[in-house]
């Protein structure tokens, strides 16, 4: 690479004119990844998700600079280089002379650009090589009429295109005028590269923007800095669907650098996207808006959430879970293979709430007047802001305009851009005059999209030899789907398919079930989702039952799951949510036994250990990736726990960065440890009992493993649909450790977080 690539954001109206600075301009009509693989891969579609027209932008400028938009937000997963890299890869260009600019909000120009779900590289790696293809095509071509030679004498090579017979040359910054005038290419005159011919695809880049965010240049959505603009932070209902009764101002308004305080009236039905309501404050800077806050006097109605109570409310899970609840699962008759089963086993498992926690706390700037509204933001969503706010100030949905800055974590908090239409509301109220809204860490922590707390009671049956013949699971959490519409009382399909009804163990007699639970606070998007409390519960119910049957986890692990099969998911998946057809992703327990057997294999699996230390295995399939952990633990006589080393195999098929992938592993460890160690949030009387780092503690480097070793299965099968990667890791996490824990002290973890439950216990 000649220097090192750039990272800008582009204004929407650079967009609108084709990225003007850019001689040779290329938009291309992009099906859904879905409908592109349909006949590669077979299937009859899918009913809906992903637009079906994303549009995205490649320009390459008579110096030879290539700019490409991207549409998904970066927040560290390094989608940005990700782009970059299979654009320059199959345009073949110089990496380093590619800048990625970030494209605005807009689903009706580009298409769905919602980044969550472990989706934006497989959703578009496909699409992104072939504008690529089509775009070097067409200067090959211009490159032929140049030289007055067959176009299959000359050939795309390091950013130029070189003419085999003379060996005469010309950079692609000297074509483009001319090949921008050339026809797209057809679909199905595309020539698309082959694996073997990857000069940075599946090979470790360097992130385009890694200088500008360690030498502090690049712009997070705090960092936003529009000229005139206040400051502002909210006073939110303490207690979720509580509101204001009344307040008094005039303390607040004596502070100095005190403008203004504004209502904000609660949310209607549903709550998806708004704000909880509250009182606003703002100032010509952020510590006059906080102080000034500090200083309302405000009455609040606490509303019908005001008895949300933890310790009450799991116990009202666990007799939910002791019952009977609605069938989404059955095979054969569990019933009477469990009355007729040689032992029987049951256990529950607890997985209380939890917050996203960023380390960027939710920020927005916005700008609302007669002629539009424009918001500076880190959103993971950037059409929720636009479609919130057109309806709120009854504006064309194209008059609202979303600058998407770089985000310092998300992990679905800021999948849900209430913080946006706060800085809108405010920037309306102070007549158009831009505005900056910050959530202080309290404020996140007390005021977020929690995800979920949940019961798991597993039930299993099995026969003289210890083959299960029977398994009931019931679990109990309530859903997001509360946040969209009143009387949501049962988890979602989606939800449900991520571990519970589509568990492959080979169990003849197999039931799920899911009793009602009412959501008393607001349940939103976290990392991995449900698939966190039901891998937990399964897969530290099967190191149980192998406990109890005195089999060896790893080995009892492989039997349940059965020989290499292909399971049609059908509707026990969770593909329609992100707009893929079911079909084209079965669950491959081929593919789940490998990294099994990989991750043990280098683990040292059954390799004796000193007393107070364990291993322990766990394994998931999620947004259709495999992943397998072993986790080695160390625990003292005083039950202090260390982890010396985890091994993590995982297979989410092709790899486009091998080192963005290792990343989000190791990221994806220690974020699980540091939920199954510390994590929780819990509720009295109605309120959040957590409101900084002091309670909700994250794991540090002393909690950390020693060792996290990451092995990559499959990384060249491009001939197959690529799974997720920046979820899948976190849930054997969890089990993983728990069942090391049983392995080294013999006692068992049902509850997380685990935090002093070893204390005094070894």
């Amino acid at each position: 690479m000649t220097k090192t690539s750039e990272i800008n954001n582009v204004a929407r109206r650079s967009v609108l004119l084709g990225l003007a600075a850019g001689t040779f301009v290329l938009s291309a009509r992009l099906s859904s990844p879905a409908r592109a693989q349909e006949k590669k891969y077979g299937g009859e579609g899918m009913p809906g998700g992903l637009k079906d027209d994303p549009r995205l932008f490649l320009s390459i400028a008579e110096d030879g600079t290539v700019s490409l938009l991207c549409i998904r937000a970066e927040m560290g997963q390094g989608i940005r280089t990700g782009f970059g890299t299979v654009v320059a890869d199959e345009l073949e260009a110089d990496l380093g002379r590619v800048k990625v600019l970030q494209a605005p909000g807009n689903q009706g120009r580009f298409g769905n650009q919602d980044t969550d779900g472990s989706r934006s590289m497989r959703h578009h790696f496909e699409p992104l090589r072939r504008i690529a293809a089509a775009a070097r095509q067409m200067l090959e071509q211009e490159a032929a009429v140049r030289w007055s030679v067959p176009v299959t004498e000359v050939k795309a090579e390091n950013h130029g295109i070189v003419h085999g017979p003379s060996g005469r040359r010309l950079d692609y910054g000297a074509l483009a005028k001319g090949a921008a005038a050339r026809p797209v290419p057809a679909r199905d005159t595309l020539l698309l590269k082959g694996p073997s011919q990857f000069r940075y695809i599946g090979k470790d880049v360097p992130l385009i923007d890694n200088f500008d965010i360690t030498t502090g240049k690049a712009t997070f959505g705090i960092d936003a800095r529009v000229d005139g603009m206040a400051y502002a932070v909210v006073a939110r209902p303490p207690v979720f669907g509580g509101k204001v009764n009344s307040y008094d101002a005039a303390k607040t308004m004596k502070v100095p650098g005190v403008l203004k305080v504004v209502v904000i009236e609660p949310p209607t039905e549903p709550v998806v996207f708004q704000p909880l309501g509250g009182v606003a404050v703002i100032a010509e800077n952020t510590f006059a808006a906080i102080k000034g806050r500090s200083q309302l006097e405000i009455q609040w109605d606490d509303g019908p959430n005001a008895s949300y109570d933890s310790v009450q409310y799991r116990k009202s899970l666990e007799e939910a879970a002791a019952k009977s609840g609605k069938v989404v699962r059955n095979d054969g008759d569990v019933d009477k293979a469990l009355e007729g089963a040689a032992k029987r086993f049951t256990a529950e498992y607890y997985v209380p709430h939890l917050a996203q926690a960023p380390m960027e706390p939710p920020s927005a700037t916005a700008r609302v007047t007669a002629a539009g509204c424009e918001v500076w933001a880190s959103a993971q969503n950037s059409e929720a802001i636009r479609t919130d706010l057109s309806k709120r100030f009854n504006m064309p949905i194209d008059k609202v305009t979303v600058n998407n800055l770089l985000l310092g974590g998300g992990f679905g908090r800021k999948s849900k851009p209430d913080f946006a239409s706060e800085a809108a509301i405010c920037s309306h109220a102070m007549g158009g005059r831009p505005v900056k809204l910050t959530f202080t860490r309290e404020d996140d922590l007390q005021h977020s999209f929690f995800h979920t707390v949940s019961v798991e009671r597993v039930e299993a049956g099995v026969d003289g030899n210890g083959k299960p013949v029977a398994w009931l699971h019931r679990t109990v959490a309530p859903t997001i789907a509360a946040i969209f519409a009143t009387g949501a009382n049962h988890e979602a399909p989606f939800e449900l398919a991520m571990g519970a009804v589509d568990n492959p163990f080979a169990i003849p007699n197999f039931r799920v079930e899911n009793p009602e639970a009412a959501a008393h606070t607001r349940v939103g998007w976290f990392r991995s989702v449900s698939n966190i409390p039901h891998a937990f519960a399964i897969q530290s119910f099967a190191a149980e039952l192998a406990a109890s049957l005195g089999r060896d986890p790893k080995d009892y692990l492989l039997e349940l799951i059965g020989p290499p099969r292909l399971i049609d998911a059908g509707a026990m998946s969770d593909a329609w949510l992100y707009g893929e057809d079911p079909k084209r992703y079965p669950f491959d327990t081929g593919r789940l036994r490998a990294v099994i057997e990989k991750a043990a294999g280098e683990a040292g699996w059954g390799r004796k250990l000193e007393q107070g230390r364990g291993l322990g295995i766990a394994a998931h399939r999620s947004f259709v990736s495999y992943t397998a952990v072993v986790t080695e633990v160390a625990v003292n006589p005083k039950g202090e726990l260390t982890i010396p080393r985890v091994d993590i195999a995982f297979d989410c098929g092709a790899v486009v960065s091998p080192d963005r992938v290792r990343a989000q592993l190791e990221g994806a460890c220690v974020q699980g440890i540091s939920l199954a160690t510390l994590g929780e949030i819990s509720f009295k009387n109605g309120r959040p009992q957590q409101t900084n780092f002091d309670a909700y503690e994250l794991t540090r480097i002393d909690g950390a493993p020693t060792e996290i070793r990451t092995h990559l299965v499959n990384t060249g099968a491009f001939d197959k649909p690529m799974g997720g990667v920046g979820e899948p890791g976190v849930p054997p996490v969890a089990p993983a450790l728990a069942n090391a824990i049983f392995a080294a002290t013999g006692k068992r973890i049902r509850s997380l977080p685990i935090r002093d439950q070893l204390a005094g216990k070894v």
